[in-house]
């Protein structure tokens, strides 16, 4: 028997195997997971509806997906590697440091291995991670580039092995490892998206590390669906107003915090329902006056350290908690009672050590159910401020000051 909750739309083509997890993937919003010791049968589990179909044994990793929908056309011409140049400009410190050790240097241009593309970068994201890396606090995974950068757009000018011949000239956005702050840049197929009309290169290089993270903490951790109610800090930061506009466009009722009454005021212009300072007010008591006493369904919590357990007091029995950083301290003690009788869940996830496959699958359910709002122009990044890549440097200095709203972006 199917529970009306949840929604038929779910197709057992959607369900795909993870790498390297102990469960397979849970692919889409509708909350679908596969049990792995269901052998003869696959198991959609949504909020404790259990919906078996029936089907073969061999589960298999979905081929990874290049660009999911048609680019606008483009008139530059994509180059041979032999027309490449083979030095670029980029910033690449070789010490920890402050942001005075954003200098230019000159570097190899990479080359695209199997599975990837290299983008001639127009703009760069730029993400609180590339200040910790900056720090020391936060090395690139294994075989990442020492380059900080997680999200770039520009155009497709060279391919590696087994990568369609459509994409070269094409422009697109894309998330990375690391190596966005430079002239060139390499990304494997799978993690970019076309840069549609309307959409300019500043605005898509803003999207993919906040839109990836926003959707896959909100809709497929804490389960997010239309109705909910979530908590979100930093309501002005780029988490914060990426999950203000999803909010929007899938029906949640959102409650952010910010740092003072003028940001508090910009994240309700930008569509926050409500919107707490966290200076001057208790957020939990804000919170529970909103909710009328009940609590949101969701936190999703970049703060760490004594949040952790004034966020779990903001919960709804059921409710989930979502860790994504942790600014205000990496240990935190929770009354475990509480999580029991309440039957609360805690979770969390870091993106950038996640594997192709892992990053693929987002990229491709966002293709789905993202991508035609920016399409349409109903979903567009907020931009703070752009800096030139000469200027990486005052880019930090301006995300450390706190004072921005929304993304800092350097052009290349």
């Amino acid at each position: 028997m199917v529970n009306r909750a949840f929604d038929p739309r779910a197709r057992p083509g959607d369900l795909v195997l993870q790498r390297d997890d102990a469960r397979l993937q849970l692919v889409n919003r509708q909350r679908v997971e596969v049990l792995p010791q269901q052998l003869g049968q696959r198991v959609l589990a949504a909020r404790g509806n259990i919906i078996r179909i029936h089907c073969a044994a061999t589960l298999t990793l979905a081929p990874a997906m290049s660009i999911r929908r048609a680019g606008r056309a483009t008139n530059g011409k994509a180059l041979r590697m032999s027309e490449m140049p083979t030095v670029m400009r980029a910033i690449d410190p070789e010490a920890p440091g402050g942001p005075e050790v954003l200098r230019l240097v000159e570097r190899p241009v990479p080359q695209p291995g199997p599975g990837e593309v290299l983008v001639r970068v127009a703009a760069a994201g730029v993400n609180r991670p590339d200040m910790l890396q900056r720090k020391g606090g936060y090395p690139p995974p294994p075989g990442a580039p020492s380059i900080p950068g997680l999200e770039i757009a520009g155009t497709v000018v060279a391919l590696g092995e087994g990568v369609e011949d459509t994409l070269l000239g094409q422009p697109v956005c894309a998330l990375l490892a690391g190596g966005g702050y430079a002239e060139y840049a390499v990304a494997p197929a799978g993690q970019c998206l076309s840069v549609p009309e309307g959409l300019g290169m500043v605005e898509a290089a803003a999207i993919p590390e906040t839109l990836f993270t926003v959707w896959t903490n909100l809709f497929e951790r804490a389960f997010a669906t239309e109705g909910d109610s979530v908590l979100v800090h930093g309501g002005t930061s780029g988490i914060g107003t990426m999950a203000i506009a999803l909010a929007g466009l899938f029906g949640l009722t959102i409650i952010v915090t910010a740092g003072s009454d003028a940001k508090c005021a910009r994240a309700l212009e930008l569509g926050a329902t409500h919107a707490i300072n966290y200076r001057s007010e208790d957020f939990v008591e804000r919170v529970k006056a909103i909710t009328g006493g009940k609590g949101v369904t969701a936190v999703i919590d970049m703060v760490g350290g004594d949040y952790v357990a004034r966020n779990l007091q903001c919960l709804a029995d059921d409710g989930r908690h979502v860790s994504i950083a942790v600014q205000g301290g990496a240990t935190a003690t929770i009354p475990v009672f509480e999580v029991m009788r309440r039957r609360l869940t805690l979770t969390g996830s870091t993106l950038r050590p996640r594997d192709t496959a892992f990053k693929t699958l987002v990229a491709d359910e966002i293709a789905r159910t993202v991508w035609p709002h920016v399409e349409a122009g109903r979903l567009r990044p907020v931009i703070d401020r752009t800096f030139p890549l000469a200027e990486a440097a005052a880019a930090h200095a301006r995300m450390e000051e706190g004072d921005h709203v929304g993304k800092i972006v350097l052009t290349v």
